[in-house]
């Protein structure tokens, strides 16, 4: 995608003496830094029609002109493929990916992925880092997510995850029956051994803090909802096998299925054929990053999910002590 990028603005009393990357960044926001400093260096970004350095300093009204070629951020090539949108509008797509969808392209995935969708739906993403994915779910994880669609969206998404006001809430079913809900303050980083795997660290791991409450309990498994104060790869997976509640068909953090003493066929059944870690995004709140406003979305649970809760609900049915929770 390579469109003409011709604009000219010119520079305000505040903005005297400061750099040119600086200026140009807030005179020009609908483009990213590296692009600006990009065409800065190649002169197809002036200050009043002589090429300067990112670091020279500009004068109060100056006229700094873009003559350019927008050229795509990405490589990747946009795919005819079935999108679940939830809603959409100029500075945002919400999108219910479902299992076994990989996000991004990469080794072994080239095509095929949420990327490729998106950008064949809406090509103008290609001009966004990263085709305005902002939050990642894992392949085998289903539901929301926000993604932008211009570079101040981009930008007022990302800096609401770092601010963590992003509200993420996920319904997940555990192996195992607890007895109350909680918090995992617990840092994570990369397994120092098998570099597949994420990990709670004592010493070098980020902050990581996940926050769950029990949903329905059943005789040997637990479903929860879950809340994240951050977002590390794996987090609920990593988080909830150290609790030693490990997510139903997940054998990276769980192991083989637990099949409880006593089961019946369907619920053999049901356990170890779950193809994925029973997980699902189901509500997603930020503050609109046009109308300044709060806006929530959620979605329903998926079929094989929905299936899951219906088995454990007939076959592994609570204690007679124990009482569902909503």
């Amino acid at each position: 995608m390579n469109d003409r990028v011709e604009l000219q603005a010119s520079v305000p009393q505040e903005m005297h003496g400061n750099r040119l990357d600086q200026v140009a960044a807030q005179l020009f926001p609908q483009y990213s830094r590296s692009r600006l400093q990009e065409w800065i260096k190649a002169g197809a970004l002036c200050v009043d029609g002589l090429q300067c350095r990112p670091r020279d300093k500009v004068s109060e009204g100056a006229s700094v002109r873009i003559d350019a070629v927008l050229q795509a951020e990405v490589g990747w090539q946009g795919q005819d493929m079935a999108l679940d949108i939830v809603y959409e509008d100029d500075a945002i797509l919400v999108v219910n990916k479902p299992a076994g969808l990989v996000v991004h392209p990469a080794a072994g995935h080239a095509e095929g992925t949420l990327v490729n969708a998106l950008l064949g739906h809406a090509p103008e993403l290609a001009l966004l880092p990263r085709a305005g994915i902002v939050h990642r779910l894992d392949m085998e994880t289903s539901g929301l997510l926000v993604v932008a669609r211009s570079l101040p969206a981009h930008h007022h998404l990302v800096e609401q995850l770092q601010a963590r006001t992003v509200k993420r809430e996920y319904c997940a079913l555990c192996i195992g029956a607890m007895t109350g809900g909680g918090t995992v303050d617990a840092a994570m980083g990369r397994h120092p051994r098998q570099r597949k795997k994420m990990a709670v660290l004592a010493v070098g791991g980020k902050e990581a803090v996940t926050h769950y409450r029990l949903a329905q309990r059943f005789g040997h498994h637990t479903r929860i909802t879950v809340n994240l104060e951050t977002g590390r790869t794996h987090q609920i997976r990593v988080h909830m096998g150290h609790r030693h509640y490990p997510l139903i068909g997940d054998p990276l953090y769980g192991g083989r299925p637990r099949i409880p003493k006593g089961a019946s066929d369907l619920l053999i059944n049901t356990l170890r054929n779950f193809p994925r870690q029973a997980l699902h995004a189901r509500s997603l709140g930020f503050i609109h990053p046009n109308t300044q406003e709060s806006v929530q979305f959620e979605c329903p649970l998926p079929d094989d999910i929905r299936t899951l809760i219906a088995v454990l609900e007939t076959e592994d049915p609570p204690l007679a002590s124990d009482t569902d929770l909503y």
